[in-house]
Parts: C-alpha cells; sequence; structure tokens
C-alpha cells in the first residue's frame, strides 16, 4: 500500500515538472517572440531611406516595405505596426534607415514623423526648367508642379514678382528642408529666405544706387556671367553702373547668349547679336527684363558695393586669365577688344 503510494506521489511530481518546465518554455517562447517582434533587428541594409510618399495609408507602407526588402519579416512589422497603433498615425517623409534597427525603433520613428532632413543648395542656374528639375530631384514635388508655379502670373504676382523677375527670389546657398514639401511651400519658404537675405541695410543700399532689390539682382546676373573671378566682381558691376547712368546700352554678352539660348556660345558673333530679344542688350536699353541666371550672393553684394571708376569698356585679356581690361574711351577698348580677337583666331575659337 505503501509503495503504491510512493509511486503515485512520484508521478505526479514528474507530471508536475513536466508542466512547469512546459508553463517554463512557454513563457521562454512568448518572451522571445516578443523580443523579437518589438526589439530584435529587423531592418535591413537594402535601402538607405524609406520614402511615405503624401496621401499614403498604411496599405502603401506595407507594400513598399515587402516591394523594397525593408524588413527581414514583414509579418513581425505588421503585427508590431498594429499592437502600436501606427495604422492610424502615417505620415509621410523620407525616414533614414539603420541596417538592424528593430520595428519599435522605426515604428516610433515614422510614428513621430521624425525625418531626415534634406539638404538643398543651388548656384549658377539659368534656366527655370533645369532649377525645377534638379529640386524635383531633392523633394518630393515633381518639376512639372515647381514649373507651373513659377509660371503662374496670379500667384507669384502677390508676392511682388512676375514670370520673368521670379528668379531674383531665389537665393543661391545651402538649405534644409523636409522631403515631402509641396511645390508651393517650396516657394513660401524660399520667399521667406529672401526677405531674410534683403536686410534694412542692403534695401538702404539698393535705394541709395538708384535700383529695386529686383534691379539688383537682374544686374547681379549679367555681372556673375561676366565674372570668372568674384574679386572682380565690383570692377564690373561699376561698369555697367556707369553704362546705366549714362544711359549707355550695357551690350553685355551674357545677355546676348542667353537671348540666343546657347550656352555653349565661347564667340558672340555680329549674327547672335542682332537676336530679337528683351534679353538682348546689344538692342535694348537699361536692364533686361528678369535675370538670365540665379545670381550669387556675391554678385549682388558686389552691385549694391560697386568700386567707383570711369570704365564704361571692357574686354576679356588675351592671357585667358579670366580677367578683364577696363576702358574709359572706345579707342583703348578697340586696342584690348584687337587683342583679344587675334587670341581667339590664334586658337581656333570661332564660336
Amino acid at each position: 500500500m505503501i509503495a503504491k503510494k510512493t509511486k503515485e506521489t512520484s508521478f505526479a511530481v514528474k507530471v508536475g515538472i513536466a508542466f512547469a518546465a512546459f508553463i517554463l518554455l512557454l513563457l521562454a517562447f512568448t518572451a522571445y517572440n516578443y523580443y523579437s517582434k518589438y526589439f530584435g533587428g529587423n531592418v535591413t541594409d537594402k535601402e538607405e531611406y524609406l520614402y511615405i510618399h503624401t496621401g499614403s495609408n498604411f496599405k502603401d507602407v506595407m507594400n513598399t516595405v515587402k516591394k523594397e526588402g525593408i524588413v527581414k519579416n514583414p509579418t513581425s512589422f505588421l503585427q508590431a505596426a498594429q499592437n502600436m497603433d501606427y495604422p492610424a498615425k502615417v505620415k509621410p517623409g523620407k525616414y533614414k534607415l539603420q541596417k538592424g534597427m528593430s520595428n519599435r525603433k522605426l515604428i516610433n520613428m515614422l510614428k513621430a514623423g521624425n525625418q531626415e532632413p534634406v539638404k538643398l543648395s543651388y548656384q549658377n542656374v539659368r534656366l527655370k526648367e533645369t532649377f525645377a528639375g534638379m529640386i524635383s530631384k531633392k523633394i518630393e514635388a515633381d518639376s512639372l508642379s515647381i514649373i507651373n508655379l513659377l509660371d503662374s502670373t496670379s500667384f507669384i504676382e502677390k508676392y511682388g514678382f512676375n514670370t520673368n523677375t521670379v528668379y531674383a527670389m531665389f537665393i543661391p546657398n545651402s538649405y534644409e528642408l523636409y522631403w515631402n514639401i509641396s511645390a508651393q511651400k517650396f516657394f513660401l519658404r524660399m520667399y521667406d529666405e529672401y526677405q531674410k537675405f534683403w536686410t534694412e541695410e542692403r534695401k538702404s543700399k539698393a535705394s541709395q544706387i538708384g535700383l529695386t532689390p529686383i534691379q539688383v539682382s537682374i544686374l547681379a546676373s549679367i555681372v556673375d556671367g561676366e565674372a570668372l573671378h568674384d574679386k572682380e566682381m565690383p570692377m564690373i558691376a561699376g561698369l555697367y553702373m556707369n553704362r546705366l547712368n549714362k544711359g549707355i546700352r550695357l551690350e553685355a554678352d551674357p545677355t546676348v547668349i542667353f537671348a540666343n539660348n546657347d550656352f555653349t556660345i565661347h564667340r558672340v558673333l555680329n549674327k547672335q547679336l542682332r537676336k530679337e530679344s528683351p534679353y538682348n542688350t546689344y538692342l535694348n536699353a537699361g536692364l533686361p527684363p528678369g535675370p538670365i541666371s540665379m545670381p550669387s550672393i556675391h554678385a549682388i553684394d558686389a552691385v549694391l558695393n560697386y568700386t567707383k571708376h570711369d570704365y564704361v569698356y571692357m574686354c576679356a585679356k588675351d592671357d585667358f586669365s579670366g580677367y578683364h581690361n577696363f576702358a574709359s574711351n572706345l579707342a583703348q577698348h578697340l586696342i584690348n577688344a584687337h587683342k583679344f580677337q587675334a587670341a581667339l583666331n590664334e586658337r581656333n575659337i570661332r564660336k
């Protein structure tokens, strides 16, 4: 009888131990599953960024995650996202990925909308189409939406510009903004930067030389086109200010190149000088109707602080150093021009 009870007790103990072991295994599995789902590394190194477009929902995000191979285990990401209430809090943007990032860290970043800012810089851009294409590679807005905005008279007139002068609003510099910015918000951001740039001091200097900020930018774009070296810009700006004040046509080659829409020109010829265009300053007096490129800050400040002298002519030096010979009379200018033309001929530069 005693032996029978001992056997029953021993069996019960074994069952108890087995059950306890099962519970421990179940708890360990549950803990491991929980850890893997929320804290284990799941993000791959297949993509550097996750792009979530404006108007996207959670289904769109999941499609991108699967298609781009963003995570090793899409199912665990789905479950974690649902448990963390992410499907109701999708935010567009450009999100930086790190190999081994957990679902929890990734989802918290997406829920909070913690994007990595886009670094944007531009300078020496001649055409709106080129500018729009360049910007659209950095932000979500496409080039067509940017072009349509720059060509919208009703929109840009509210900010004091027209379709010719709108380029003067963009100050070449380095900026940080978010990838999912719209074309309109991008414009407003650049307008804000324009207002910051045109301080009371710069506005006062523009007024003192008899130009508006937009006119300063137009002239600066010509100075930019002429000057290879920044330190020569104030001299060139002074020459054009002399011509403007004396009522002499600017006769600036960069405006002729722009009017002909041929930026491969190295030597301006008579047939190009005859091109009918409001931008051709050989045919039209005063400033052209708008900038011929986005003027640099150096060029704008060179116009505002131009060197005062009596020169009204200039010609590139025949040593091709990028510097110019300046003259106050036509006779000296013709001597300088002849030297440069001879140097072009010697190098067989015909166009």
